[in-house]
């Protein structure tokens, strides 16, 4: 399910650290504010895997800081910097504002770990590791999807933000679409919100009287959609599909419910993926360099219970 790049020697990865076991390390974790169900996974992965580390490692400190915004974050990311952290394991609110903060930690000498956001150039000098779900295969596995069992489709789009992963997911799923008899009516962010999508929804309620599939690019947003569909008593949408394997819709998935029959992931927990990475580098001297990139599973009600956990927030 993964694929993984990894540092080339394990010379090379104790030198870019530049430690030895018996120091004591400190990894800075810089995330999102929980502002939506997915960022509330994050939040909940970073602090259940800060405590699993220091469990596990005496003499390693990790520190997660939440940020609502790329201001924010900047300012938080630069407090780390004057802790003197060893690594820093970042998922950016906005990837392109954060880069001169970031470049400031790694210029100290600190491994870097991006996670799900890279810059729109996507420069690899920014980071050491790079952590993250396959965004334009999440637009691509919805797009195939819509194209197998309704060829002739006439869709709605609600976009996430305009930042760079969402126009990964949007050239995806354009792309899955062509050549095709799927027509795309519209596209508009829902800034990945529940009650934005559900504005916009109502807006394409309006002025489309025929709908027949919408993608909605994110689980948050589907639940705002499921709500305007819900209120204008159309029956003519067959089906929704969103992203991320939020428990909520795939326990629809599992349970055979017509109007949400499959979902895409993008979990969460890659956050905490990244963060075991980063300390297996710092404290085990493991080669870790390069990217680890997680698949866009297609969730069925065939596979769903194995992706369905009840106790997660998201």
């Amino acid at each position: 399910m993964k694929h993984m790049v990894l540092g080339a020697s394990l010379m090379a990865a104790t030198s870019l650290v530049g430690i030895t076991e018996a120091q004591a390390l400190t990894v800075g974790v810089s995330i999102p504010a929980a502002d939506h169900g997915w960022t509330a996974g994050i939040v909940y992965h970073a602090e259940r895997v800060a405590e699993e580390l220091m469990k596990e490692y005496d003499d390693l400190n990790v520190i997660v800081k939440t940020s609502p915004d790329p201001a924010s974050q900047a300012n938080a990311v630069q407090d780390l910097a004057v802790q003197g952290i060893d690594a820093l394991v970042i998922l950016p609110t906005d990837p392109d504002p954060l880069v001169n903060a970031i470049m400031q930690v790694k210029s100290q000498g600190a491994f870097v770990t991006l996670v799900d956001r890279a810059p729109s150039n996507n420069d690899s000098n920014v980071r050491d590791l790079y952590v993250a779900g396959n965004n334009p295969a999440l637009g691509a596995v919805a797009g195939e999807y819509i194209v197998e069992t309704t060829p002739d489709a006439e869709v709605v789009v609600i976009r996430g933000l305009p930042i760079p992963i969402d126009q990964q997911r949007q050239d995806g799923f354009d792309a899955s679409l062509e050549g095709s008899n799927v027509k795309v009516l519209e596209k508009q962010f829902g800034n990945w919100n529940r009650d934005d999508a559900f504005r916009v929804m109502q807006d394409y309620l309006t002025k489309y009287p025929k709908i027949d599939v919408v993608w909605a690019q994110d689980d948050d947003m589907v639940v705002g959609v499921l709500q305007a569909i819900e209120q204008s008593g159309r029956d003519d949408i067959q089906y929704v599909i969103g992203g991320a394997g939020s428990k909520d819709m795939i326990k629809k998935v599992m349970d055979g419910d017509s109007m949400i029959p499959v979902d895409v992931l993008y979990p969460p927990a890659m956050i905490g993926t990244a963060m075991e990475l980063t300390v297996a580098g710092l404290m085990d001297q493991v080669p870790v360099a390069g990217s680890y990139i997680l698949d866009a599973t297609l969730v069925t009600e065939d596979n769903a219970e194995d992706y369905y956990f009840p106790d997660s927030p998201y």
